[in-house]
Parts: structure tokens; sequence; C-alpha cells
């Protein structure tokens, strides 16, 4: 076989088979190299790390394009390792165990890559890439070097979502035939995406890709299968050109006392800090203009996803709703599972997520599950602990998520994203070496 075809035979093999969590004993510390120093990267996978598992990781290095943004982050969260600009020379200086790449979503392949070229394991944010040659690439990597790649999908581990796994699995509803998914962005949480850099394509791939990779997940996790065509839809009609007044940004704009998405990064110490004094290193500007005309993604998405097992989803996402939230239900052949499940409405706070169980010619079963705590339903806590301290902790659930995983994930949003701009639904086994399987490996 030829070299290509030889990695990309090897890569299907390898992404289904990960050792997730790290293979060192009990008694050595996990070291740890960080790329990508945004308010994801030094919080979660920086200040939280070293409050909460300084038992079990050791940071050796910081890395980002913005220095001055490194520095910030390292006197933040509180390490001594050695910052850096070169992202091989950190590599090869530190010798990390496991590199966390938390950059910009396009260029998550870059380091994904190198990473394992280089002799380490890797811990991606989510969305793993944003294209299918990207995606390839990985898995390519992967089959070369034989290292692990988790995916941070943290919301498998909030309770209420574990416990829709739960009861899909011991077949509560039956066998599922389809499924209603809708996702509601709120006008303050959904904004916020065509204010920063994921309002551009080019870097984070359409939310399609960004934001519902971590719905997309969901379903594949649930329904435990993988998806086979894509039929999408896709239109910017809120933001972006869809204003007759812009600005670059929202300091010294003259357009605030009109503007309801008016946003005073002012007002917060922490972002001045941590942006506004470092927006000279890269131009990056935090409290970018949501009506910019350079902003070319999808505000209003939706999506048929065929899956190898039959079943049927039909899926949405809003981006300038009242509230915020997601609205689900799984028809089986036996009843039906719901849910609406209520994020960020201050009005009504309840201390718990309920799910509907409905029994064909039976009764209704309400269940409430109560919060987790922390963040994305507490499940930031859930994973890093199963990640760090997990070595002997079984998974029932199947939470652990590696790079094929990854790319499934991310795969629904690249063919619906496709799908809009062809008009053609679009098969999963057209864009990588994958190919979809009735049961998820």
């Amino acid at each position: 076989m030829k070299r290509r075809e030889f990695i990309r035979a090897g890569g299907t093999a390898a992404a289904g088979s990960l050792f997730v969590r790290p293979g060192l004993t009990k008694k050595q510390r996990i070291k740890i190299a960080l790329v990508g120093t945004g308010v994801r990267g030094q919080g979660m996978w920086g200040h939280d790390l070293v409050e909460d598992y300084s038992d079990v990781v050791e940071f050796v290095g910081l890395c980002d394009i913005n220095p001055g943004r490194l520095e910030y982050v390292k006197q933040h969260i509180g390490v001594t390792c050695p910052t850096y600009t070169d992202f091989d020379r950190m590599m090869l200086e530190t010798q990390p165990d496991m590199v966390i790449v938390a950059t910009v979503d396009s260029t998550h392949h870059q380091y994904i890559v190198r990473a394992m070229e280089l002799g380490s394991d890797v811990i991606t944010e989510k969305p793993m890439t944003t294209d299918a040659e990207k995606c390839q690439e990985i898995l390519d990597a992967q089959a070369l070097t034989r290292k692990n790649v988790t995916v941070t999908f943290n919301y498998r581990y909030s309770p209420h979502r574990a416990k829709m796994k739960e009861l899909l699995m011991n077949n509560r509803i039956g066998k599922v035939t389809s499924v209603d998914f809708h996702w509601y962005l709120d006008i303050y949480h959904g904004a916020d995406y065509f204010r920063r850099w994921h309002g551009k394509e080019r870097f984070g791939g359409t939310l399609f890709v960004h934001k519902a990779t971590h719905h997309f997940d969901l379903l594949n996790w649930w329904l435990e299968s993988e998806p086979e065509e894509v039929f999408a839809y896709g239109e910017l009609e809120y933001y972006g050109h869809n204003n007759d007044f812009r600005h670059t940004n929202c300091r010294g704009c003259p357009h605030t006392d009109k503007c309801e998405h008016y946003w005073d990064i002012t007002q917060s110490k922490f972002y001045m800090d941590f942006y506004v004094a470092n927006e000279h290193h890269d131009g990056y500007l935090r409290d970018g203009c949501v009506w910019s005309e350079e902003i070319d993604i999808y505000d209003k998405m939706s999506a048929q996803i065929k899956y190898a097992n039959g079943v049927h989803v039909s899926y949405s996402c809003t981006t300038y709703s009242p509230y915020e939230g997601y609205r689900i239900a799984f028809n089986g052949t036996e009843g039906r599972l719901e849910a609406w499940i209520k994020e960020r409405q201050p009005w009504e706070d309840l201390p718990y997520d309920e799910l509907r169980v409905t029994d064909n010619f039976g009764e209704t079963e309400l269940i409430q599950i109560p919060h987790g705590g922390g963040g994305h339903g507490g499940g930031d806590r859930r994973l890093k602990d199963h990640i760090f301290k997990g070595e002997d902790t079984p998974d029932p659930y199947r939470q652990a998520a590696g790079a094929r995983d990854g790319a499934m994930s991310i795969l629904i949003g690249v063919a619906a994203r496709e799908s809009v701009k062809t008009g053609e639904p679009i098969r999963i086994e057209s864009l990588t070496s994958l190919k979809p399987r009735v049961v998820r490996p």
C-alpha cells in the first residue's frame, strides 16, 4: 500500500480504540504543557488545574502567540514554569507528558499533530478541528504515533445528560426511532459569539462546528451510533450586515445610545488586564462589533441527520433568543423521553432539571435531577476528575471521548456547512477515511 493509504487505513482503527487517560504511576505527576491562554485555557485548564489537581499535575510550559497575555496568565494561575511563543521549542525543552490545546479552533490540528509527533498525548478543547482535511491530518498522525487524544466533551458529564443516557441504555422508551433537538442561545450569550473571533468562518468553522459540536457529540453518545448523512439550512439574518450602523468595537463607538448590544468591557478589570492591555500584540479586539460586515457565519441553523442505525434527528440552533436552553425529545417504540432544560434564566432558578418519560398506552413519569454545580451543569469538574484522577474509575456510560468521537461530532457540522453551501445532502463517509458504524465503537 502507498504510505497515505496505509495511514488512512490505520487511522480508522486507531481512532476507534483509544486509551484516554494517562498511563502514569500514582506517584508521578503528569507534566502538562498548555498552548492557548485565552479565557478557556487560563481558567478551566490553567487556574482550575493548579487549584484542584496540583497533586497529580505539574505545569512545565505555557505557550501563546500573545506574549503579554502569556505573562498575565502565568501570574494569574500561579505557576513558575517558562513561557513560550514557539511551540516546538517548548516541546523540546520541557518534554511534557501531555499537551492541552486551547487555541483558536482552526489551529487545533497544528498543535495536536505536532504534539503527537514530538511524543506527547493530547487533551484538546472541542471542536477537535474545523474541516475534513484537518481532521484527516489528526487521524493520520495518531495512526503513525499511536499517541492518545482526549476531546473535552464536558456536556457528557453533567448529571441530567448522564441520566438521559442511563434511561436510553436501559431501553426505557424502547428502540429510539427519531429525535427532536432544538437549542436556544439568548441575546447576550448568543451575541458574544459574533463579538469574538467565532463570528468568522475561517477561525471557528461556523457555529455548526464550534458550538454545535457539543450537541452533535451528545447525539452520537446518547444514540450509540454514528451519523451517516446530513442535510442542512443556514442563514445570517440578525447579526453582521443586518443593521444600518456599526463600528469596529464597542469602545469609542458613536452608536452606544441606540445599540442594544453595546457591551462596556471597561467595567471588567479582568477583561481590561487580560485582553485590552495586550491587544497591541496581536490586534484582537474582545469587544468587537456584532454588526461587523466581516461576520460570515450563520445565526440561524437547522439540520436533518440520518444515523447508521436508522434514527432520524431534527436539529436547530437559534442565536438571538430571549432565553437560553434546549428542548429535546427522544421518540421510541414504547414511549417518549423529553426535557426542556433552562439555562441562564434568572426568573426561574430551580435547583433541579426535569425529565419527562411518557409510556405508550401508559403514564407519565417526572424525574428531577439536582444540578451538578460548577461549569456546564457540573460537567467541567467531573470531566477533569475523570481525566486526571480516574485511572481506576469505571466508565459505565462511556463518557470518555477520543479522536473518533471528536471527528464524528465535527463531521456533522462540516457536512451541515457544506450542505448549506451546495444545497445537497452530504454523506459522512465522503469526508474522511472514517466509515460510520451502526454501533458506536
